[in-house]
This record gives structure tokens, sequence and C-alpha cells, in this order.
């Protein structure tokens, strides 16, 4: 089959997304930061709009779910999971690294190396140990993810295992919160498996065609988000508007249809193929160059002039990330971590002891599709 053309509108909704958050920790954020009072503080004029910045978190599931199961379509758990290694680790062991130097220079003793280990392995959080960045707590929530879609590479990902997992995924979590059991929230993460189950739906409607089914889960999971979001904006981020989190939550799941419905196929341009590319690592080295920049810039020019450098310089460390390390970093690991899985793979079966049992008509052949809806589009390539 040929590979599917990229879907660039998921590119600018992805960089989109990192560009909120990034606008929430510079301009919304009400805690500590880089800043020498909050951010919330600095910037009133904007802040009321870009706190809630944070929700772009909440699009990035959406879209992780979308993605995760459009790579993962047609592989088994361990080319997924080699996928998602080359993907993730070399941007993040920078980012990492970077975080400990500016950390030990700007506030000695954050970045030792107790904290500093564990995080290199991006298991920080199942270990008890703090995030160097507190953005890497979504990476933890995204790892939940991927371990259960690796179970269900396992299995085999087809149209019938996707509907009984997400089923599965949803009410599992659902019945974690009502027992209070510690062990099953952990696993199935409740408040924010709504997000991934609702991409995984809305990409199978985008491949196979919308069904009533699938709207349901939609549908469900939309409602689900809603009173997480509500809980999320009364218990966590304080202070955050109901009415505007269910908006945004709303208009999160809009837009994410019109990509599944193929409304936003229009968006073509090539450079969004880059944008896309600058998300992540955009998304994890912002905060720790913000703090070196303004130490040093801040108040001794305008907060705005300021502001704006900030954002450019993690724009440009984003793409130097990119081009330097992501691209050869990860072709250097795709190599050996295949080569690494060649032991698995079984011989190859010689074309002369295949036996055809049936009339040769054809007729004794099981059908490929295992009686499922046929693909609507060519097979899949890995968006992320």
């Amino acid at each position: 089959m040929t590979r599917r053309e990229r879907l660039r509108e998921l590119d600018l909704l992805r960089f989109l997304a990192a560009l909120a958050v990034v606008l929430y920790h510079f301009t919304g954020f009400g805690g500590a930061g880089a800043w020498p009072e909050p951010a919330y503080d600095v910037f009133p004029e904007i802040a009321p709009l870009t706190r809630f910045g944070y929700l772009g978190v909440d699009l990035f599931f959406v879209i992780s779910g979308f993605v995760i199961l459009m790579s993962a379509w047609g592989r088994g758990p361990g080319e997924f999971g080699i996928s998602r290694l080359v993907r993730l680790m070399p941007a993040y062991w920078v980012s990492v690294l970077l975080g400990a130097f500016v950390y030990a220079v700007f506030r000695q003793g954050h970045g030792v190396p107790g904290v500093v280990i564990p995080n290199l392995t991006m298991l920080q959080g199942g270990l008890g140990v703090r995030n160097l960045d507190a953005v890497y707590w979504t990476l933890w929530v995204e790892l939940h993810f991927y371990v259960l879609i690796a179970v269900l590479a396992a299995i085999g990902i087809t149209y019938r295992s996707c509907l009984v997992f997400m089923a599965v995924w949803m009410f599992g979590g659902l019945f974690a919160e009502q027992a209070d059991h510690k062990l099953l929230q952990v696993m199935l993460v409740p408040t924010w498996s709504p997000y991934f189950i609702a991409g995984m739906a809305l990409y199978m409607i985008y491949r196979f065609g919308p069904t009533l089914l699938l709207w349901g889960y939609v549908a469900v999971t939309y409602l689900m988000a809603l009173r997480y979001g509500a809980w999320r904006a009364e218990d966590v981020f304080r202070g955050a508007d109901e009415i505007v989190v269910s908006a945004i939550i709303t208009a999160i799941y809009a837009v994410m249809i019109l990509v599944a419905t193929g409304r936003l196929s229009r968006l073509r341009w090539s450079g969004l193929t880059l944008l896309g590319a600058l998300t992540y690592p955009l998304y994890l080295v912002h905060s720790q160059l913000a703090l070196p920049l303004l130490d040093a810039m801040y108040p001794g020019i305008d907060k705005w002039a300021a502001l704006a450098v900030a954002v450019a310089a993690s724009l440009l460390a984003a793409y130097a990330v990119h081009r330097l390390v992501e691209r050869p970093g990860a072709a250097w690991m795709r190599t050996r971590l295949r080569a690494s899985l060649e032991p698995m793979r079984p011989p190859p079966v010689e074309a002369s002891t295949l036996v055809d049992h049936g009339d040769g008509g054809g007729r004794g052949r099981a059908r490929v599709d295992g009686g499922e809806p046929r693909d609507r589009t060519p097979a899949d390539a890995a968006q992320r």
C-alpha cells in the first residue's frame, strides 16, 4: 500500500497547543516562575485569556489518541515501541541535561544527581522522584497510554479490537474511580483517558468512516471531559471559569471532529510540517530557557520585549534541537533498536511450503479483513 498524505492540519493544531502552553507559562501562570513575580501579575492585560493556555495539554491528548493509533496500526508491539522511543527520547535527553545545567546555575541544589538521573529515564513519575521540569508530568501520562496501546498491538489492532479496548478502558477507569482503587486509577488514568479514547474513535472515523457507535464514543468521552475539566478548574487550576473551560473543551472536540471528517484537508501548506516538528522540543525547552534569559533581561528592558525574546529564543532552540538532535538521533536509534529485535523475528517461510487448501478459485481462503469495515484511506503513516 502507498503511504497516506501527512495530515498537516494536525501539525498546525499541535503547534498551537504548544504555543498556548508556552504563553500560559510566560504570561498566565499564577505561581512562581521565570519572572521575579507571578507571570499573571506581570501581564494583567492578557493573563485573563492566557491563563487558560494549560488546556493546550487537553488538545495534545486528543491528538495523541488520534495519531498514536494511526502510527500503531499494522505494527506489532516491538515496532510500535521503537517508534515511540526514537520520537521521544533524543529531544527529551537534551531537555533534561539543559534543565540540569540551568537549575544548577540559577537554583543551586535543584539539579542534584538524585533528580537528574531518574529523570533521564522518563520514569521518574513511577519512581517517586519529582520532575526536573514541570512539563514532564504530561509525558508520564502519555507513557500510560503507550503501554496500553502496546498491549493492544500485541493482541492485534483491528476495528473490532479497538472498539473492545476503548470500552474496557473507559468503563475500567470509571469503576476504578467509583471503587477508589489506587492501582487501577494509576494504570488507567481515568481523568485523562477520555481524551485519548476520543482521539482513537476520531481516527477510526477518519479511517473507516463515521458510524453511530464511533460517534457514541466521542459523545460520551466529551461529557466525561467536561466533568473532569470542571473538576480541574475548581481543584487544580483554582479560579478558572468553568464556563470558559467547558467552551474550550467543546472547541477542542469540534476542531478534532473537523479533522476526522476531512473538513480541514485544505490545510496543506508544507511549512505546517515544520511547525509540527517544532512542537515537542518547544514544549520541552521553553521554560528552561526563560529562566536565564529573563534573569538577564528583565526588568532592564520592557516586559513585552523580554517576552518576545523569550518566545523567539524558545522557537530557535526548538528548531536547533529538531535539526541537530532529533533527526540524527532518531535515525541512529531506529537502526540499532530494529537490529535488537531481529533475534525475535521468525524465519521467513519458503514459498514452496505454502499450501492453498481452497478449490483453486479462492473460495477456501479466509477473508483478509476479518469481516470488518475496509479502510477508507490507504495505509497509515506515522504523524508523530
